[in-house]
């Protein structure tokens, strides 16, 4: 029987082998079931218990989000895993494209409008992130075969950010309907479209008493721990009007949307890590 923490290379290898494959049929939409998954798993398995293998799937979609890549819905990431988890992930994601081919269709999937059917149903508290302090990063010398942009890509995707704020656009508007301000429900403004995306947020609202609100919106179809990108711009307006920014992250847009937000400056909530830079040469 298994003890401690110390997984076997065939042990991992096998969790990951299996994790990849449940990844493919939900990008795919192909109905699977993580019970009989996990049954058939554990047998193979040197008396691991059910908690411990849920454990190492959530410690697989932290690597996953490392190397660019949605994680399964339902395992939260949890980043403190052994080395050679990671190790064996980039190896099985180099080499699968099945995986690879999943993704990418995904992520480039066109998106269309969403009703708001259930206004209350939709909103979700902010997650707390399962993770631990991580040292800066460092340049790595030798590039991964499994790095991946497929989370850069899906914040390209033009017709899925226009469904996510078409969909803020309705709650807001219910929103505001529901608290009995009908006339400021009507003043709900797509200003992304009606006056460019030039201005660092995408809606603009107003709070029950008038005051307005200013909506950056972010748009996935995966799971609400995803990371996300924000520019230049929208950083410093979050900072210039904290009082009335707040940024909704929408989340599972095309199974069952749903949304949380995070008022005020968007340093207040998340890590930051430079991706891109613009450069000028020098005069």
């Amino acid at each position: 029987m298994a003890t401690g923490s110390n997984w076997s290379r065939i042990e991992v290898e096998a969790c990951v082998a299996d994790y990849l494959r449940m990844l493919s049929y939900e990008l795919n939409g192909q109905r699977y079931s993580k019970t009989e998954h996990a049954k058939a798993l554990l047998q193979k398995l040197r008396g691991r218990s059910r908690a411990s293998l849920e454990f190492k799937h959530c410690n697989i979609s932290a690597v996953m989000i490392e190397f660019g890549y949605p994680y399964i819905a339902g395992y939260k990431p949890r980043s403190n895993y052994q080395a050679l988890l990671g190790d064996i992930v980039e190896a099985q994601l180099a080499t699968n494209h099945g995986v690879q081919d999943a993704v990418q269709s995904a992520v480039e999937r066109p998106a269309v409008e969403v009703a708001v059917a259930d206004i209350g149903a939709v909103w979700m508290s902010p997650p707390k992130s399962a993770r631990v302090h991580e040292p800066q990063a460092r340049y790595n010398a030798r590039p991964s075969m499994a790095q991946r942009d497929y989370l850069a890509r899906e914040a390209r995707n033009q017709s899925l950010g226009r469904a996510g704020e078409l969909f803020v656009l309705e709650v807001e508007a219910q929103r505001l309907h529901a608290a009995g301000r009908k006339s400021l429900s009507e003043r709900v403004e797509h200003v992304a479209a009606t006056r460019g995306d030039g201005l660092g947020f995408d809606v603009l609202s107003f709070e029950e008493d008038g005051r307005e609100r200013l909506i950056e919106v972010k748009t996935t179809a995966f799971g609400e721990l995803t990371p996300f990108f924000v520019s230049h711009n929208e950083l410093l307006r979050s900072e210039a009007d904290a009082a009335q920014y707040q940024l909704y992250r929408v989340f599972n847009f095309r199974d069952k949307p749903r949304l949380f937000n995070l008022p005020g400056a968007i340093t207040t909530h998340c890590r930051l890590n430079a991706v891109s830079y613009l450069a000028r040469l020098c005069e």
